[in-house]
């Protein structure tokens, strides 16, 4: 007796078998309506005071929350957009000071420009340098220095008193030798670090210093150095709107404030920073807004009252629903208990329900029809392994441990995997009954676990069917194919047996010669001396002609011979080399001349050798038949070709020189029994096209343009691909 037989049920058969709405699997108190219609009278005549209280409360709650959210909503919403508008307001003001910055930085190098002209004297570059002082507030001073940095000529602006009064400019020109040092060696203009500068009226400006390098053929002429105010420069670029309503100062990274503007001081409450980077000084720009947070009655009233009529009405409606379905959920409820009991009485899929323990709790009348046995000898079985008299009197006697223990393993699992991302324990598997008369049968069964109504497992639901009609048919139609391949195989070599004998006679007539030619050498041995060596090469002649014989009787011996159908991995080159030997007894026949055509290295398929010989077999005979009466004999030209398509499959090809195939024959090309010859069989292609399949593949023909004739094509599993991509299989887990 084989063991039993487990396996994986196809993908679709499963889907199909899982969308039934008869195998969705009962609660653990199924085949009990009468205990289930009285739970249903006791909920049903229980006060339901508790339920209006739970609604009310819910009522309460949900106002609450509702106006909470609220609140929270608008605040926050409100909160981010003046923090936004903060924010955009930084961005501008950043985005003007550079403007400016790099306005100043132009007119000062259309003043360099200037300085470099020939005819460029002292008093026209001091004007020149006035007047652009005139169009900026931004620029406190111009100075034009010498190569070492001296002082040659200097021109103030007429806004404000000049700077360097109360300390000499020698005194504050540190960070203007550093800017201007590290201006010459990148050769470009820079900002020094800002510093601050006293006034006589007691005050002080925080200013810069831009330094300007005239270089000359690479050789440092002057120096052009501007004094710019931090100050002047956030003022210009501030508009009136927004110095209205924030403080805008530039500061140090310690908070020290270099200079402000505003109309009036920051709240601290919407604060946002921005950095102005300048060629060699970086600026931290601090906006801060007057406003405080946002209000809260202007902007919620609406809200509220709008969310409130809308939540009191959604809980009324829920109420007169929760009334309305509760009446009818108690007339549907006897009726549905009904409706389930009749369904399951009347399955042809077999029920059973398990606890836990293994012990079966129900079992519907299929189920017992189908293993012989009646509801009363079944139920309660299986809850003690150590008890032989336990044993549910389905499983077959020998398979009763390894039942036991799957059913085990099982459970275990289960409750290793019951999580959010544990594995689903519903599949289908095959396994093995017995009957009451000992018949053992193949089934199928699509298993789940039982949940109660807290989601706890109380148990495994099984749907069953039995699937020996099934098996059995299955098996012979497999016979009848294995029959019919057989029978063309035994056609193809009837067609072949006048080429047989006229490729043996040729071997079998040299046989003869070569022997009469022995026995006359044999005859004159004694009056010639040279005879022994005649008859040993009439010998040797012998031998190679019979070998030759035998190796065209083996080929069609292993082609006829009838072998186990096995898939291996094998190169396209062997197949054809298989073939050629048969392919070439027509061929010469006919005088085709046969050509290969494969890239190197050969490529390997994963098929079942003989019938894929067989398939090119068949296609090259149709392909010399199909030239030998309509194409001339110089144009006569087999060609096998094969080629790797993808990574997955492998393209064959079968290509002649004939007269193409019609449409109307291309239409029943693969009918069985349709044939274009009348000693045809009509079965070639047809089987050819069935094993082609069976390994996965397609076959279709085309009609080639030139230089004509037919190209048959089909494909193979790649045999490389199929060993990376073929994923390890383990057996099929089951419980009986």
């Amino acid at each position: 007796m084989p063991g039993p037989l487990v396996r994986a049920w196809p993908i679709q058969e499963r889907q199909r078998l899982n969308d039934t709405p008869h195998l969705h699997p009962p609660l653990a108190a199924a085949g009990r309506p009468t205990a289930e219609a009285s739970a249903a009278r006791d909920v049903a005549a229980r006060p339901w005071s508790w339920r209006r209280a739970v609604l009310w409360g819910a009522l309460i709650t949900l106002v609450v929350v509702a106006q909470g959210l609220l609140v929270a909503l608008t605040l926050s919403y409100e909160d981010a957009r003046a923090q936004e508008h903060v924010d955009q307001v930084a961005a501008e003001v950043a985005a003007r000071v550079k403007q400016l910055a790099g306005q100043d930085l132009q007119g000062l190098q259309a003043l360099l420009w200037q300085e470099q002209q020939p005819q460029t004297s002292a008093p026209r570059r001091l004007n020149d340098a006035a007047e652009l002082l005139r169009r900026t507030r931004t620029l406190l001073r111009i100075e034009f220095r010498d190569a070492k940095l001296q002082v040659l000529d200097a021109a103030e602006s007429p806004y404000v008193s000049p700077l360097f009064r109360q300390l000499a400019r020698g005194q504050l020109q540190l960070e203007t030798e550093l800017a201007c040092a590290a201006a010459q060696r990148q050769g470009t203009q820079l900002y020094s670090r800002s510093y601050f500068v006293p006034l006589p009226d007691g005050e002080g400006l925080e200013v810069a210093d831009l330094c300007l390098p005239l270089m000359r053929a690479g050789v440092l002429q002057s120096h052009l150095v501007a004094t710019l105010s931090l100050r002047h420069l956030l003022e210009e670029a501030v508009t009136q709107d927004l110095a209205r309503g924030h403080e805008l100062s530039f500061v140090e990274g310690d908070g020290t404030r270099l200079a402000r503007t505003g109309l009036a001081r920051g709240a601290g409450i919407y604060l946002a920073e921005r950095l102005v980077d300048l060629p060699g000084l970086t600026l931290q720009l601090k906006v801060d807004a007057t406003t405080g947070r946002p209000k809260l009655i202007p902007n919620l009233a609406t809200a509220l009252v709008l969310g409130l009529s809308l939540s009191l009405f959604a809980l009324l409606l829920l109420l007169a629903r929760d009334g309305r379905r509760r009446a009818v959920a108690e007339s549907a409820l006897a009726e549905s208990l009904a409706f389930r009991h009749a369904m399951e009485n009347s399955l042809i899929t077999g029920l059973r329900a398990r606890t836990m323990a293994g012990s079966i709790s129900y079992v519907n009348p299929a189920f017992c029809a189908m293993v012989g046995f009646k509801a009363e000898e079944l139920l309660g079985r299986g809850a003690r392994p150590d008890l032989p008299d336990d044993t549910p009197p389905y499983w077959p006697p020998e398979f009763v441990d390894e039942y036991r223990r799957r059913h085990a393993d099982r459970s275990a699992r289960w409750k290793a995997d019951n999580s959010p991302g544990g594995q689903d324990p519903r599949q289908g598997f095959e396994t093995v009954f017995m009957r009451r008369n000992g018949e053992r049968f193949p089934v199928l069964i699509f298993e789940a676990p039982l949940l109660d109504a807290q989601g706890q497992q109380t148990g495994w639901m099984s749907a069953v069917l039995d699937v020996s009609d099934q098996r059995r048919m299955e098996e012979r139609s497999r016979q009848q194919q294995e029959r019919l391949q057989a029978t063309a195989r035994l056609a193809t070599v009837g067609e072949m047996a006048s080429l047989l004998s006229h490729e043996l006679n040729q071997p079998l007539a040299a046989i003869a010669s070569y022997a009469t030619a022995s026995v006359n050498l044999l005859a004159q041995e004694s009056a010639d001396p040279q005879a022994p060596d005649l008859v040993r090469q009439a010998v040797l002649r012998i031998a190679e002609q019979a070998e030759r014989a035998g190796r065209v009787i083996k080929s069609v011996h292993d082609f006829v011979r009838r072998r186990e159908q096995a898939r291996e991995d094998i190169g396209v080159d062997l197949l054809f080399e298989a073939v050629l030997p048969l392919v070439r007894l027509q061929a010469r026949k006919s005088g085709t001349r046969i050509e290969l055509d494969l890239p190197q290295p050969s490529p390997r398929v994963r098929c079942d050798r003989t019938m894929v010989e067989q398939v090119l077999l068949n296609l090259s005979r149709n392909a010399i038949q199909a030239m030998e009466d309509r194409t001339a004999p110089a144009l006569r030209v087999l060609t096998l070709r094969a080629a790797v398509v993808d990574a997955s499959w492998v393209g064959i090809s079968v290509l002649d020189r004939g007269p193409g195939i019609p449409p109307e024959v291309g239409r029943q090309l693969y009918t069985p029994f349709f044939t274009t010859r009348a000693e045809g069989m009509g079965l070639g292609l047809s089987l050819c096209r069935t094993v082609v399949e069976q390994h996965g593949g397609a076959m279709d023909y085309f009609n080639r343009e030139a230089p004509g004739g037919t190209e048959f094509r089909f494909s193979l599993p790649n045999a490389g691909h199929a060993s990376k991509a073929a994923p390890a299989r383990t057996p099929g887990e089951s419980t009986q």
